[in-house]
């Protein structure tokens, strides 16, 4: 009975437990407690290491793109190689801030760095990456009581190209006129050069001195100038002081005359009698009257000005002057210093602005005389580029070659000094086929500058064989040909000094942007 009576109280009290709900709720946090703590516990650990990597990735982004920075020593020295491959001061400049930044870091251990600088033609590439590991505080007790952090930072530059730029200068006869009408109407106003045969006013009839018969006093000139063409001579003196000394005498075609005193001594004796310039680098002075060179070696100095401006490392530009008449002179080869003073003659800024001195004189043999000769000076200036490279090392230079003329072709030739004329007088133009595509084959940008010819007006159907038709039905062939020369888009014009000035600066941004597009 007592038995019983127990089971039945024991049955009871179990189907009490089961049907009573209330203490689930207990149990089920209770089992499910130690996985919430856990997720918590990785999820806070996680958090504190993904704050940790960025910390540590802005220093390998701040070493990477500063190892390879315009003022660092890895940039310097990848100006410097003169091939490619791994750049050691940029390697140990990654490094050194890398590590320095993350110095300032706390809570980890760093276990691997390496940095590469690479140079590679015109690109400069720097990688960082590292290793780390940090201690955990609940993921320790799952048995992970460290994370391993990793990460990686890659930056590039394109370097500065080295350039060589030839500048090919038409220095003949017609670059000799004045640079603008109102230039011309001054010195036609004075000159006495070929008066009988251009009564109007001749703006520079001839460039053969000292003496020589197109300027003689018995038979073209309008006032006796001991047998010399004067117009140059003209152009390098006070405006006012010359017309000052002339007088009047009307037995000269022009009504007036110099001194005898003068006449007997020319060039000297005015050089000696007037204020005298060297160059006339700017028009409407009384210094003097500016010639297209003139203005041509004004433009070239400020195109000095521009690349040394421009230039990101030392020597990253090389500027040579390469005149012509018959042949091309290599009056001032390559050089990187070009910001010397126009009043020392050992400078290329010198030789700039005094270009108007290589006029056609009949006496220098190393440019020769007598007509234009643009496709030898072409052909000469591909023989003298030995090499066409890439722009990325100073021994690797790529070349641009900067034709200035008003592209009027002339085959004639005189001998030097003093000697006959030879080959025809009838202007042309030039052939693109065999003067320009041997340089462009070759990977070398033509720039051509056209400094439009002007119409011979009045014309002397007479003079040296009609020679002024010639020379004016040939004008509007000149563009084209020119144009055919040139690299697609590098074809300017400049019909006043101002553009010409602004047509060099522009030709060479233009090189400096293009070498950096397509190398």
């Amino acid at each position: 009975m007592g038995n019983s009576r127990r089971l039945r109280r024991a049955a009871a009290l179990t189907a009490l437990f089961f049907r009573d709900r209330g203490a689930n709720i207990g149990v089920t946090f209770a089992i499910a407690l130690l996985p919430i703590l856990a997720a918590i516990g990785c999820a806070t650990d996680y958090s504190m290491a993904m704050r940790l990597k960025v910390k540590l990735q802005s220093a390998a982004d701040a070493a990477s793109i500063a190892s390879i920075a315009v003022n660092s020593a890895g940039y310097a020295a990848a100006m410097a190689m003169t091939s490619d491959g791994s750049v050691s001061a940029g390697v140990a400049e990654a490094d050194s801030i890398f590590k320095g930044n993350a110095s300032t870091i706390q809570g980890y251990t760093l276990t691997a760095e390496s940095s590469t600088v690479t140079k590679s033609g015109a690109s400069l590439t720097s990688q960082v990456q590292f290793t780390a590991s940090m201690p955990t505080t609940f993921l320790g007790v799952i048995g992970f009581p460290n994370l391993t952090l990793t990460g990686r930072s890659s930056s590039s530059v394109t370097l500065p190209l080295y350039l060589d730029f030839y500048l090919t200068l038409d220095v003949s006869g017609s670059m000799g006129l004045p640079s603008t009408t109102a230039e011309a109407q001054r010195m036609q106003a004075i000159s006495p050069d070929n008066y009988r045969q251009y009564p109007t006013g001749c703006t520079l009839a001839c460039h053969f001195s000292p003496q020589n018969s197109a300027c003689t006093d018995s038979g073209t000139q309008g006032y006796p100038t001991n047998n010399y063409c004067l117009g140059y001579a003209i152009s390098r003196v006070s405006q006012s002081g010359y017309k000052s000394l002339l007088t009047t005498n009307k037995n000269y075609p022009k009504g007036v005359a110099l001194p005898s005193t003068i006449v007997s001594g020319l060039p000297n004796s005015l050089y000696n009698k007037l204020p005298t310039v060297a160059n006339c680098p700017t028009d409407g002075t009384d210094a003097c009257i500016q010639l297209r060179l003139d203005a041509v070696g004004y433009a070239v100095n400020q195109l000095f000005t521009t690349a040394n401006n421009t230039k990101k490392v030392t020597n990253q530009f090389r500027i040579g002057l390469y005149p012509f008449i018959r042949y091309l002179y290599s009056y001032y080869p390559l050089t990187t210093n070009i910001s010397g003073s126009t009043s020392d003659s050992t400078t290329i800024n010198y030789a700039a602005a005094n270009l108007a001195t290589l006029l056609d004189t009949n006496t220098n043999a190393s440019l020769g005389s007598g007509g234009t000769h643009i496709d030898t000076a072409l052909s000469s200036v591909n023989n003298l580029i030995t090499s066409v490279g890439n722009g990325s090392a100073t021994n690797n230079t790529l070349p641009y070659v900067f034709l200035v003329t008003d592209g009027a072709q002339d085959p004639q030739v005189k001998g030097v000094p003093n000697g006959s004329w030879s080959g025809s007088n009838h202007a042309t133009t030039i052939n693109p086929a065999t003067s320009c595509t041997p340089l462009k084959n070759r990977g070398i940008i033509i720039s051509v500058l056209y400094i439009p010819y002007q119409p011979i007006n009045p014309v002397n159907a007479s003079f040296a064989g009609d020679e002024d038709d010639y020379a004016n039905n040939n004008i509007p062939n000149i563009p084209p040909s020119l144009q055919a020369c040139a690299s697609p888009g590098f074809f300017y014009t400049a019909n006043t000094p101002a553009d010409i000035t602004s047509a060099l600066n522009a030709m060479f941004n233009h090189a400096v942007s293009e070498a950096h597009l397509t190398r």
